[in-house]
């Protein structure tokens, strides 16, 4: 089979509304070295009902409790056998059917960190946001800068070197992640000018004002130990570089 194998991991809790697309945008893909891999935190709607339907189009899933979304990517990485490891949120869907192929082409080469663009939507489908990336430049996450979490990619030998997601994080734990990877190893990263994930609007780390200062101290906690120059400048500066996406 051509390319490299790409391991993409979707978890879920309770996404009946959404999980059909999501997994349609999987299967549409023109990319066939994929191993797919669905971690369901034991659904109590008809979420795994839905996914059996897709039979045959993914390769495992699990269906049990868990201790929230990081803890089930965790298990999808444990399992992951691709060279390139990415994550599909269940609220999520590919913005076209080339993505999985981009990813191929651009690991084709000492690539260690891929990442791209995404629109987030409302309820009615309207782009809301829109969240553009910078190129990557050595110690520009000192400044607040980010990728996008849904549209990163990283070879599974970065996982084995430097662990996974960090459960006491919270909700901060994919931009943990993103910080120990990224800022301050010599990670050869690029980013893709493409469209790669559109995602609903909502997310657990902005649900009421309580999760989103819990999310900011621990923003400012990663920054701390992952070597970030000036934590509360970064953690202020940190929402104020997304101003543009919403405008």
């Amino acid at each position: 089979m051509d390319g490299i194998k790409i391991t993409l991991i979707t978890v879920c809790y309770n996404a009946e509304s959404t999980i059909s697309a999501c997994i349609q945008s999987v299967i549409n893909q023109r990319y066939g070295n994929l191993q797919y891999i669905i971690i369901d935190g034991a659904s109590t709607d008809k979420t795994v009902e839905i996914i059996r339907q897709f039979e045959g189009h993914f390769h495992t899933l699990i269906s049990e409790p868990d201790k929230g979304i990081y803890d089930a990517m965790n298990k999808g990485i444990a399992m992951a056998t691709g060279e390139v490891i990415g994550m599909l949120n269940a609220d999520d869907i590919f913005a076209a059917d080339n993505i999985l192929s981009t990813v191929n082409e651009c690991f084709n080469s000492d690539l260690d960190i891929l990442y791209g663009d995404l629109n987030v939507v409302n309820k009615q489908g309207k782009v809301i946001r829109k969240w553009r990336s910078a190129p990557y430049q050595k110690g520009i996450m000192n400044w607040g800068w980010m990728p996008p979490h849904p549209t990163f990619y990283c070879r599974r030998k970065l996982f084995e070197k430097l662990g996974n997601y960090r459960l006491d994080y919270g909700t901060a734990a994919d931009y943990e992640l993103m910080l120990r990877f990224m800022h301050g190893n010599m990670h050869k990263t690029e980013r893709t000018p493409l469209i790669m994930v559109i995602m609903n609007a909502g997310g657990a780390s902005n649900n009421s004002y309580f999760s989103r200062i819990k999310a900011l101290m621990n923003d400012m906690r990663a920054m701390r130990e992952n070597g970030i120059r000036f934590p509360w400048l970064t953690v202020l500066l940190k929402p104020l570089r997304k101003i543009h996406q919403y405008l």
